[in-house]
């Protein structure tokens, strides 16, 4: 698949696929929108209720979020267990040439970054005794998940219009199960269809503030 490095407003780079007319993250800023959408308002959320906690992501991508998500297992001491999916992985050719070990000042962050795309695929590895990286070589359509086993859904899908496979109810309906109760799904989309499949799954369903560039994100919250 061809793939463009483009630059976002923040100074951070993404990636464009011309096939698909799509970028990997918001033009108005790859960085503040995944700080926005997945650690302000997903982890932090979660990191005020428990220290013990299981991410399932459904878009591993640029490896953006995981290296994100990273240092709060470090600074709360909090375990946890990031599960991704990703059917089509980026080559380190690619990852290289977003230059996020600019992006990334700690150069021990970065070294993480790098050990996470270059762990094998559909095996847990312990990055640190806090923080387990599982990359899984599938789509969301393949994925098995036990049932009430996540806290967290970092759902980065590429948009509906793009991946409306992702985005049909029979997806939510099985996210909604693999979350525990009290647990949350969050995603940059904020579509009336979108809220209205996860209502239907079961979901209540919050509109929070977007990052740059965006009016709303939402949040889906499993009733405890």
């Amino acid at each position: 698949m061809l793939l463009e490095i483009r630059q976002t407003k923040d100074g951070s780079n993404t990636l464009y696929v011309p096939k698909l007319n799509e970028h990997y993250h918001s033009v108005h800023g790859a960085l503040q929108e995944s700080r926005h959408v997945f650690i302000k308002h997903g982890l932090e959320h979660v990191l005020n209720i428990k220290k013990d906690i299981k991410i399932l992501e459904v878009g591993f991508g640029t490896g953006l979020n995981a290296i994100l998500t990273y240092p709060y297992a470090l600074s709360h001491k909090a375990f946890i267990q990031y599960d991704t999916l990703e059917k089509y992985p980026l080559g380190p050719e690619v990852v290289n040439k977003l230059h996020y070990n600019k992006l990334i000042l700690n150069p021990e962050l970065y070294d993480t970054f790098t050990e996470m795309h270059s762990s094998p695929w559909n095996e847990p590895v312990s990055l640190i005794p806090y923080f387990t990286l599982q990359k899984i070589h599938e789509a969301l359509e393949e994925f098995y998940s036990p049932d009430s086993y996540y806290d967290i859904v970092y759902f980065d899908a590429f948009a509906p219009e793009k991946q409306p496979e992702l985005w049909e109810d029979a997806m939510f309906v099985k996210l909604y199960n693999a979350l525990r109760p009290g647990g949350i799904l969050v995603t940059y989309c904020a579509k009336g269809s979108f809220k209205r499949s996860l209502k239907a799954a079961g979901f209540e369903v919050e509109a929070l503030p977007g990052p740059p560039g965006k009016r709303e994100m939402t949040r889906g919250i499993k009733p405890i």
